[in-house]
């Protein structure tokens, strides 16, 4: 009997408790709801960075174009031997394509994902370019897709 009344008392508790509406700090935007300098300077920055992989010839960032940070981190070292490794793997660039566009509420940040296209299709890799609030680049970066086991 007195199982029983914990087990009501239990119940009753859960029943009454109200949970808050927790408001999403990200949300999945359309295209065409973005700026256009804002997918502009992703995908051209974006293009720049993977096509200097064939051609090895690196323009770096200016400062209008990208944050502090991203243009300390691009150096001509790091990327011929990211680009070294990337092109053995997935041979030349050819093109990427938008996958979605996510926008952070709390940073009025956007981060645009594409698929990146190379000449060898075994191993997909996605391009991941993130414009701040300042139309500046404030992270780029590249990571290679798992298959999904059948």
């Amino acid at each position: 009997m007195k199982f029983k009344l914990a087990l009501l008392a239990f119940f009753l508790l859960i029943v009454s408790c109200k949970s808050k509406k927790v408001e999403p700090t990200f949300v999945l935007i359309d295209s065409s709801k973005v700026e256009a300098v804002k997918k502009e300077r992703a995908f051209d920055l974006g293009t720049r960075l993977l096509e200097s992989c064939n051609s090895s010839r690196f323009k770096p960032f200016s400062s209008e174009e990208a944050t502090d940070r991203v243009i300390q981190n691009a150096t001509l070292e790091k990327i011929s031997a990211t680009c070294q490794k990337i092109n053995q793997r997935n041979g030349k660039f050819n093109f990427i394509k938008l996958l979605d566009i996510t926008y952070f509420k709390s940073t009025d940040e956007y981060i645009f994902r594409y698929k990146i296209d190379y000449e060898k299709k075994y191993f997909k890799r996605e391009l991941s370019v993130t414009i701040d609030k300042d139309n500046k680049v404030s992270a780029i970066s590249t990571k290679e897709i798992k298959p999904k086991p059948l």
